[in-house]
């Protein structure tokens, strides 16, 4: 059997229990998932880009077939410099599909043989989003239930609550 690798891009700022049930299950279907940490200055993310791929490589440390990385080129060429046939984007809602129909048939464009594939995260972590959880917990919310612990406690220290 073909090994296949798959890059499963975002700003992960920070990562999320969502985040990490779709690293799961890609884990299961592809030989390694590359969890892909954009820096995305344009976003103004609350964590920088090397706490942002420490969070993420202690978050899925259990899963051993996957490698975390931060990039800051266009995505395609990351995932050509991976050695991968394929990105993995998370769809939670309705309101995601249409950027990222967008996002899918550019990258198809600039690189027809690299595949997107989309995944849906379960129910309970259908509403989750990083932006949500930052301002959540940078208004003192518990958002203990939506991410690892520790990036809790980074979000404890970040924002002093």
């Amino acid at each position: 059997m073909e090994q296949y690798n798959v890059v499963f891009p975002g700003t992960f700022d920070p990562i999320t229990n969502g985040h990490i049930e779709l690293v799961e299950r890609a884990s299961r279907m592809f030989s390694q998932v590359i969890v892909a940490v954009a820096e995305n200055a344009r976003k103004a993310p609350a964590f920088d880009i090397q706490t942002r791929v420490a969070l993420a490589q202690e978050a899925l440390q259990s899963i051993k077939n996957v490698k975390v990385q931060g990039f800051s080129v266009l995505l395609v060429d990351f995932v050509r410099t991976a050695n991968a046939k394929a990105i993995i984007r998370g769809l939670r809602a309705v309101s995601d599909f249409e950027y990222e129909f967008q996002l899918a048939n550019m990258n198809r464009r600039l690189a027809p043989e690299i595949e997107t594939i989309f995944l849906t995260p379960a129910e309970h972590h259908s509403f989750i989003s990083s932006s949500l959880v930052s301002e959540i917990a940078q208004l003192g919310g518990d958002v203990s239930t939506f991410v690892p612990a520790n990036v809790l406690q980074a979000l404890k220290n970040k924002f002093k609550v």
